[in-house]
C-alpha cells in the first residue's frame, strides 16, 4: 500500500531564535560612539560612581558632578558593574540592555512551554528581538529595556501563579517587580497592579470571589521579599538627601504623569500617540496585527480563555496608561512589546502560522508601501542636502537605494512565504535584517552630529592642557563628560538635567558668563560651541579673546 505523505508541519527551530537574537543585539553593539542627551547622561553617571570613591554616589547618583535624583540606581549600579569588569567603552556601557533583550528572549520561550505553545514563544522571541524599535532598544544604554525584562517576569510569574497555584512563583513574581521598581520607579508597580487587578475582575466576575482572588497575592513571604528588595534604597537614599522623598515620589513621579514635572523636559501627545509608533516597533511584523482582531474558531477551553485574557490585559493595560499619561516618550514602548509579541505569535499559530497565500500578504503590503517612498523620494528630489552623504552616496540615492532594496527583498519574502510552507513567516527575517543595516550605515555616518566621541579625541590628543568647558546646552553634548572622562563646566547653563543639581548645592560646574570671564586670564580653554548657539556665543564680552577655532560635525571648538 502506498503510504500517503505526511503533512508538512512548520516549526522554528531554538538555534535559529538564538542566532537572530545574538545578531540583532551583539553585532557591532559598540561600533559606534555614546549617543549625545539620554544615553550620554547614563553612561556618565555609572563611570562617576566608579571614580568618586564615595558611597554617596551609589546612594544619590550624580551627573557631571551634580546631583541626579531622577532615576533610581539598579541600571546605573550594573552599568558600573560592566565598567569594572570589562573597562570603560561603548559596548560594555550598552552590556546591560542588550543582555536585558536577550533575556526577554528566553523569557518568551520559557513562557511559550509554560503555557504549551513552544512554537508560539519561538515566534514570539523572533518577532520580538527583530522588530526594528526593539533592535534599536537593546542596543542603546536606557532604562526601558532593563525595566521590561523585570516587569515582564514579573507578570509571567504572576499568570503561573494563578494557573497552577503555587506559592513559589508569587514569590518569584514579587522579586522581580521590586528589581522593576528599583529600574524604573514606581511605574512598574502601577503596570503591575493595574494588570493583576484587571486580569483579577476578569477571571472573577463575582464579588466573593474576586475578594478572595485579591487576598492571594498578600502572601506574607513574597511581601517580605519584595521589601527587603526594595526598600534599603529608597531608605538610604532619603537618609543621605532630605529633599530626595518629596523629588522622587512627587516631581518624578506623579507631576511627571499629570505634565507638571518640573522641569518640563519631556514630550506630550495626544492619545494616539504610540499607535503609529507600534507599528514601527513590531516591524515588519506590525502587518500581521491584523491577526489579533479577525475571528479565529471559538474555544470552550478555561485554559485557553485565560491565556487570552491576560494576553491583552498584559500589553493593552501598559499602552492605555501611557497614552492617557501626558508625558510621552517613544521610548515608553519597550515595555509593551513581549507580550504583544506573544499575543501576535498565539494569533498566528492559530491560523497555523498563515500557510498559503495569507503568509505573502505582509511583503506585498510592505513592498508597494517602499515603491511609493521611492516615487516620493524621486518628486522630491531638490530638497536633500548634498553635503551629507552616506557611504559616498547622497541622501536621495541612499534613500532610492533602500526603499528599492527594501521593496524587491519584500516581495521576494512574500514569495517565499508562500511557496515554501517550512519557511513561512520566518522569510520576513530577511527585512528587518536589510534596514537594520541601513540604519547602522546612516548612524555612522551621522557619527560626528550624535556624539562627542570626535570631539573629545581631538581635545584629548591635540588640547591635552586646556580646560574644556561646555556653552549652555548640556544635555546635546552629554557624552563629552564620558569620553573627556571628567565632569565638564557649563557655561550659562540651559540644562533641565543639572536644573535641581545645580538648585540644590552651590557648585563650580554650572558657571555664569561672568564667572568664566574671570578664568579666562589664568588658563587656556576651550569652549565647545552648538551651532544654534554660535551667533549668542559671538555676542558675549569674552568671544575676542578666542583666537582659533576646530569645526567637527555641528560644533565648533574654540581655543584662547
Amino acid at each position: 500500500m502506498m503510504r500517503t505523505p505526511e503533512k508538512t508541519t512548520f516549526t522554528i527551530p531554538s538555534w535559529l531564535v538564538w542566532l537572530a537574537a545574538f545578531g540583532f543585539i551583539f553585532v557591532g553593539l559598540g561600533s559606534t560612539g555614546i549617543l549625545d542627551n539620554n544615553e550620554g547622561l547614563y553612561a556618565e553617571i555609572p563611570r562617576e560612581m566608579l571614580a568618586a570613591h564615595d558611597w554617596r554616589y551609589w546612594v544619590i547618583p550624580h551627573l557631571n558632578g551634580l546631583l541626579y535624583m531622577e532615576k533610581p540606581p539598579l541600571l546605573y549600579w550594573l552599568t558600573a558593574l560592566s565598567f569594572s569588569l570589562f573597562g570603560e567603552s561603548e559596548w560594555s556601557a550598552r552590556a546591560v540592555p542588550a543582555l536585558s533583550s536577550l533575556a526577554c528572549v528566553a523569557l518568551l520561550m520559557w513562557f511559550g512551554r509554560a503555557v504549551k505553545h513552544p512554537q508560539a514563544g519561538r515566534l514570539a522571541a523572533l518577532m520580538f528581538v527583530s522588530g526594528i524599535g526593539i533592535a534599536a532598544m537593546s542596543r542603546l544604554l536606557m532604562f526601558d529595556m532593563l525595566l521590561t525584562v523585570l516587569l515582564t517576569a514579573a507578570l509571567m510569574f504572576a499568570y503561573r501563579y494563578v494557573a497552577e497555584g503555587q506559592v513559589r512563583f508569587v514569590r518569584w513574581s514579587y522579586a522581580f517587580l521590586a528589581l522593576a521598581l528599583l529600574a524604573k520607579g514606581f511605574v512598574a508597580l502601577v503596570l503591575y497592579g493595574l494588570v493583576i487587578l484587571g486580569f483579577t475582575l476578569a477571571m472573577h466576575r463575582a464579588a466573593p470571589g474576586f475578594w478572595r482572588a485579591c487576598g492571594k497575592w498578600f502572601e506574607p513571604r513574597a511581601m517580605l521579599i519584595f521589601f527587603a528588595i526594595a526598600l534599603p534604597w529608597h531608605l538610604a537614599a532619603c537618609l543621605t538627601e532630605p529633599v530626595f522623598a518629596w523629588f522622587y515620589c512627587i516631581n518624578e513621579h506623579v507631576l511627571r504623569f499629570l505634565g507638571k514635572r518640573e522641569p518640563h523636559d519631556y514630550y506630550a501627545g495626544a492619545w494616539w500617540y504610540y499607535l503609529p509608533r507600534m507599528a514601527i516597533y513590531l516591524f515588519p511584523w506590525s502587518f500581521l496585527l491584523l491577526c489579533l482582531f479577525s475571528r479565529p474558531e471559538r474555544s470552550d477551553d478555561c485554559e485557553t480563555i485565560r491565556l487570552q485574557r491576560f494576553l491583552w490585559l498584559a500589553w493593552l493595560v501598559p499602552l492605555g496608561f501611557f497614552s492617557i499619561s501626558l508625558a510621552k516618550a517613544n521610548y515608553y514602548l519597550v515595555a509593551v512589546m513581549p507580550f504583544a509579541a506573544f499575543h501576535l505569535a498565539i494569533a498566528i499559530e492559530k491560523r497555523d502560522f498563515l500557510k498559503g497565500w495569507p503568509s505573502a500578504l505582509p511583503g506585498l503590503l510592505i513592498g508597494a508601501i517602499a515603491l511609493l517612498l521611492c516615487v516620493a523620494v524621486t518628486a522630491r528630489a531638490t530638497e536633500f542636502k548634498p553635503a551629507f552623504s552616506i557611504p559616498g552616496l547622497g541622501q536621495r540615492a541612499f534613500l532610492l537605494w533602500v526603499f528599492g532594496g527594501l521593496a524587491a527583498l519584500a516581495f521576494g519574502c512574500a514569495m517565499t512565504a508562500w511557496r515554501k510552507a517550512r519557511v513561512g513567516v520566518l522569510a520576513y527575517l530577511a527585512l528587518p535584517v536589510w534596514t537594520g543595516i541601513a540604519l547602522s550605515l546612516v548612524l555612522i555616518a551621522m557619527a560626528p552630529l550624535v556624539s562627542m566621541r570626535q570631539v573629545a579625541h581631538y581635545l584629548q590628543s591635540e588640547q591635552a592642557g586646556r580646560k574644556v568647558y561646555l556653552y549652555r546646552n548640556f544635555e546635546e553634548k552629554s557624552s563629552l563628560p564620558f569620553y573627556m572622562q571628567r565632569p565638564i563646566p557649563v557655561i550659562d547653563a540651559r540644562s533641565n538635567d543639572l536644573f535641581w543639581g545645580n538648585k540644590l548645592r552651590s557648585n563650580d560646574i554650572v558657571i555664569s558668563e561672568d564667572q568664566f570671564e574671570q578664568r579666562l586670564h589664568a588658563q587656556s580653554d576651550a569652549v565647545v560651541v552648538m551651532d544654534r548657539q554660535l551667533e549668542d556665543f559671538r555676542t558675549t564680552r569674552f568671544f575676542d579673546r578666542f583666537k582659533s577655532m576646530k569645526r567637527i560635525g555641528e560644533t565648533t571648538v574654540f581655543l584662547n
